[in-house]
């Protein structure tokens, strides 16, 4: 049995291990990321620091993780703040590669 498979999504270890992960990121680092539950997995949102996109500094979206069970992967979306849409991003067969792409960010497709 796959380790995405032995606790549903959303869950309370993964969910620390996300907030755990975005701790070392290289984006946003003097404001205090959020990790929320949704049905089948987690968003992330953050104050707006840089204030690209919202110009008082408000909590915006920075990523949503949804874990397609049938498919046994995972959905990274970013936030497309001009259009106010989730867009899918890419699919991965795990939590970690996800969690290093987030810390490091070098398209700075999520934080924004």
């Amino acid at each position: 049995m796959a380790v995405s498979s032995l606790h549903r999504h959303p869950n309370e270890i993964d969910k620390k291990r996300i907030e755990r992960a975005l701790v070392d990121r290289k984006r946003y680092r003097y404001v205090t990321p959020q990790v929320g539950l949704i049905d089948s997995g987690y968003v992330i949102t953050s104050p707006c620091c840089s204030r690209n996109i919202e110009p008082n500094g408000g909590v915006i979206d920075i990523a949503m993780l949804e874990f397609l069970e049938t498919d046994q992967f995972w959905r990274l979306f970013y936030k497309d703040h001009s259009a106010v849409a989730w867009v899918a991003y890419a699919d991965y067969p795990a939590l970690p590669p996800i969690l290093a792409l987030l810390r490091e960010d070098p398209e700075r497709r999520f934080w924004q």
